[in-house]
């Protein structure tokens, strides 16, 4: 039986997503060859500062904002969250990290780096915790570049799926996908061809159950349901 294919669209500036990490984490390690999740990036926070301090002028603005994040965190105790998430550090755009960690995907794809290390996942992680936990500016190239580089990437070769426009290309692809399944709400999970989707802060127990239906009742089987 092919592995079920879970398309995952996510803001890498999104706390949910940020929260959402060890559940996606839990289902590739209990549904090792069964499932294969593509990630894609949906743009929650393409314009930040201008969407958080126009839709929270009146709750306090970015400090507003940022009591409401940490509001939500405190219902988990699996991250770490900055004091001063989103105050004195608020990135302009998380559209610069997609089409960076887009780059680094495409390193993956044409083999210049292992898939087996999962450098690419790995990338979103360090940009989540770069943000969220060390308050860093990720939207920004040289932070970017820096978290890169302990990874072990070099910058050139970044640099170059950049130039190349192919990473604009698969940005572009993800703009497409967002598109075509409505999607917009991060993070989202697609599976079962499009007929099944879960939105936002879904728990790991119903994300599993979904799963395990489609492993007991292909798509191309007949339910009586």
């Amino acid at each position: 039986m092919e592995p079920i294919r879970i398309s995952y669209f996510s803001d890498v500036l999104c706390v949910w997503a940020y929260i959402a990490q060890i559940r996606i984490n839990e289902l590739e390690a209990n549904f090792t060859d069964k499932i294969s999740i593509d990630y894609h990036f949906v743009s929650i926070f393409g314009n930040a500062r201008e969407k958080l301090e126009t839709r929270w002028r009146d709750k306090g603005g970015l400090q507003g904002y940022s009591n409401h994040v940490k509001e939500v965190v405190k219902k988990f105790d699996h991250i770490n969250l900055h004091p001063e998430i989103w105050t004195t550090v608020t990135p302009a755009s998380s559209t610069s990290c997609h089409l960076f960690l887009h780059a680094i995907q495409l390193l993956e794809i044409k083999g210049i780096i292992p898939r087996s290390e999962r450098i690419f996942e790995k990338t979103i992680w360090a940009f989540r915790e770069a943000f969220f936990k060390n308050l860093e500016d990720i939207s920004d190239r040289k932070i970017q570049l820096a978290i890169a580089k302990k990874l072990g990437l070099k910058s050139k070769v970044i640099q170059a799926q950049i130039d190349s426009g192919e990473a604009y290309a698969l940005l572009s692809k993800d703009f497409d996908l967002v598109k075509e399944h409505t999607v917009n709400v991060s993070p989202t999970l697609i599976f079962n061809e499009g007929r099944q989707r879960l939105n936002g802060n879904v728990g790991y127990r119903v994300i599993e159950a979904n799963i395990r239906e489609l492993l007991h009742n292909p798509p191309n089987e007949q339910s009586w349901c």
